[in-house]
């Protein structure tokens, strides 16, 4: 072997050695001791919501159940709490329990029917979703913490971005105005059903987010979802005005109907009469969330205690 060879020979080797080192020193942005330091979490939402049916929205004609249907007065709140498992370094469960609020409101639409219309409704709604989260992108780093005494404590890094879909139920109950007060809309029956509609739904959630450290223990992210209710009634609006004297007493005729009937089309037409739309049947109700969300690690902390077992409660180990 030639003394060239050598030399490679030599510094390939001291290389590898250092490589090795190092890697051994810190854990690698997606190894399995890296990822699996988030594996249980508590999570904490806050947030805007904002309702897409059948009433209230922008006004803007052909564009309804769309974002161009935005009504801001209409905009209301979200809180939750969920727990994550992540089983994956790309995948994570996450079963999640929000109080959404959500209204809609005729009066406030600018388009000239609907307005006159003049429907309203607000609901307080509580959602259970199990849902699967993909990871399309991370970077986690957690530097030795539990270093001898006199060393310093490497940056901690911890960003995620991912998307999620998953499935669950929806309890609603909306409510109408009347003289000043706010009255249950679904035991009136407004549209003339026989039965009234099931208080829960299916729904669906779909969205993206963004996650990213504030040390060990806590992160933090924005979160964005559309939720999708197999439901035409969340605001209490679906098919066709009812005939009021099929409608029990003068509250359900009403709310079935606050309308202001001189807006007309034609002669002897009637937007608002019995028989008539009155919501749209053909599509079903949803509305999206924009969150805050404040995960707290529940697997660090255990990660911590088992450290410290092992290296013999060695003076100068700390979890932060």
């Amino acid at each position: 072997m030639s003394k060239n060879a050598l030399k490679f020979f030599f510094l390939f080797t001291l290389m590898s050695v250092n490589v090795y080192t190092l890697v051994a020193q810190n854990i690698n942005f997606n190894s399995q001791k890296n990822w699996s330091l988030n594996k249980k979490e508590l999570i904490f939402t806050v947030g805007a919501t904002q309702f897409t049916g059948d009433l209230g929205g922008a006004g803007s004609y052909g564009h309804d159940y769309s974002l161009y249907d935005w009504d801001w007065p209409s905009v209301s709140y979200t809180v939750g709490v969920g727990y994550r498992y992540r089983f994956h370094p790309k995948f994570a469960t996450t079963t999640t329990l929000n109080l959404v609020n959500v209204k809609g409101d005729d009066a406030l639409s600018e388009e000239p029917i609907r307005k006159a219309r003049n429907l309203n409704f607000k609901s307080n709604m509580f959602e259970l979703h199990q849902r699967i989260e993909y990871i399309l992108f991370s970077v986690e780093r957690f530097s030795p913490s539990f270093s001898r005494p006199g060393e310093k404590h490497g940056k901690v890094r911890n960003q995620q971005y991912y998307v999620f879909g998953g499935i669950g139920g929806t309890y609603f109950n909306p409510k109408g105005k009347y003289q000043g007060d706010w009255v249950s809309l679904r035991p009136l029956k407004t549209e003339g059903q026989a039965k009234p509609y099931l208080p829960i739904a299916l729904s669906v959630p779909l969205g993206f987010g963004f996650r990213f450290g504030l040390g060990t223990s806590w992160r933090m992210g924005i979160e964005a979802s559309y939720v999708i209710a197999f439901t035409d009634y969340l605001d209490d609006v679906s098919t066709v005005y009812a005939d009021p004297a099929s409608l029990d007493g003068p509250i359900a005729q009403y709310l079935s109907n606050p309308s202001d009937q001189s807006v007309t089309v034609g002669p002897g037409f009637n937007w608002f009469g019995a028989g008539y739309q009155r919501g749209d049947k053909k599509q079903t109700d949803a509305y999206y969330h924009l969150n805050i969300v404040f995960i707290k690690n529940l697997t660090y902390k255990d990660y911590g205690r088992q450290r410290i077992k092992n290296v013999g409660g060695a003076k100068g180990v700390r979890i932060r």
